[in-house]
């Protein structure tokens, strides 16, 4: 199958199929005589592979690992599962940041005072104290 085909039946671009290919995400096409890049259902595969991994957010250095392991004949599902571990972990460090804005926030828009004089007692100047608490508390 042509490019154009194989983008149609993953959704990637052909830019973007000819980009993967430079860096090595997927392997040089055999091409036609004409020099047409001709790509086999295994391509599909392994782009379908990338695209669901790009869906979860997985770099493309974290696939081309997992993707080499499978390449050496390994088993690639322990890195998978380490890789997936590694951002259910950071996903949960940013909720848990995320939650603690999001308190902080409405506690300053219910400190707010929609009728305050301007950066003496108003939500503005909460806003301002705090970004002068926070570099104090940095450069201790």
């Amino acid at each position: 199958m042509h490019i154009r085909d194989l983008a149609r039946q993953t959704g990637v671009s052909p830019k973007t199929i000819r980009y993967y290919e430079q860096i090595g995400l997927l392997p040089p096409p055999q091409r036609a005589e004409n020099n047409y890049r001709c790509y086999t259902q295994a391509d599909v595969e392994r782009l379908r592979f990338i695209v669901g991994a790009r869906s979860l957010d997985l770099s493309l250095r974290e696939i081309a690992a997992i993707l080499a392991l499978s390449d050496h004949g390994e088993v690639p599902c322990p890195e998978m599962i380490d890789t997936l571990d590694q951002h259910i972990t950071v996903i949960e460090r940013r909720i848990a940041d995320l939650q603690a804005l999001h308190s902080l926030l409405i506690a300053l828009r219910q400190q707010g005072n929609r009728n305050a004089t301007l950066w003496e007692d108003c939500v503005c100047a909460l806003v301002r104290d705090r970004a002068l608490a926070t570099a104090h508390n940095a450069g201790s």
